[in-house]
């Protein structure tokens, strides 16, 4: 199986790729499969220009001559296709937005209408052996009104994700957090075992990966009085 990670993280040391990092140790526990991390805040990437030339030369490829199309190469040969990036405005950092606004050349001008009524483009290729993760971590300490428009978002673009929307993100970083960040991390990495054998997810799996590792008021505390 091959296993695309794009890293939108704008930092190395990030809070939400060690969750990813130990989400992948799980997917991958037996080195069976191949995986692929674009850090995407390397690589040169132009925002869209709306031109549609893509849809004129219908092969894939982006017409701007950057870095998008061999991420375009990597996300049509890959089984599974994890996003792993920290919360920005309530949505993605504007680097990884563009790698997803420049994903166009994957779909045809035409239009289909969804049994629920919603109208998509037709995807160029056979996408249907695709699976989408979603990793999100958040620097507020709850879920409630920060990750709704992400997930909304997500849903739109990437169909049937598993959508990951974690709070409390940067304890991730924080020695003295380690008490109940590392336990995070442990579910990370057993609910990567348990994607690798259904390429899915349970609620019950995705709620234990987004509780709250320490209480709401605790948390601002201590970040308030780091201030």
């Amino acid at each position: 199986m091959k296993i695309l990670v794009l890293n939108g993280s704008p930092k190395k040391k990030s809070d939400t790729y060690r969750l990813t990092d130990a989400f992948l140790k799980g997917l991958n526990k037996n080195g069976e499969h191949e995986v692929h991390v674009v850090n995407v805040i390397e690589k040169k990437i132009a925002p869209c220009r709306g031109c549609f030339g893509c849809w004129s030369r219908m092969d894939g490829h982006c017409v701007i001559d950057d870095d998008q199309n061999e991420i375009l190469d990597l996300y049509r040969d890959s089984d599974v296709i994890i996003w792993s990036f920290p919360l920005y405005c309530y949505g993605m950092p504007s680097h990884l937005k563009a790698v997803l606004d420049r994903t166009i050349p994957l779909v045809k001008m035409k239009m289909v209408q969804l049994p629920d009524g919603t109208v998509r483009h037709e995807a160029l290729a056979d996408f249907s052996r695709l699976h989408t993760v979603v990793i999100c971590g958040c620097g507020f300490p709850n879920w409630e009104g920060n990750f709704d428009g992400l997930k909304k978002t997500c849903e739109n673009c990437f169909g049937n994700p598993d959508i990951i929307c974690v709070p409390e993100a940067p304890m991730l970083n924080i020695p003295e957090a380690a008490i109940v960040a590392d336990p995070l991390l442990a579910r990370f990495e057993k609910a990567g075992e348990e994607y690798a054998g259904t390429l899915t997810l349970s609620a019950e799996t995705i709620a234990g990966l987004e509780t709250p590792m320490i209480p709401a008021e605790a948390y601002i505390q201590n970040v308030n009085s780091a201030l």
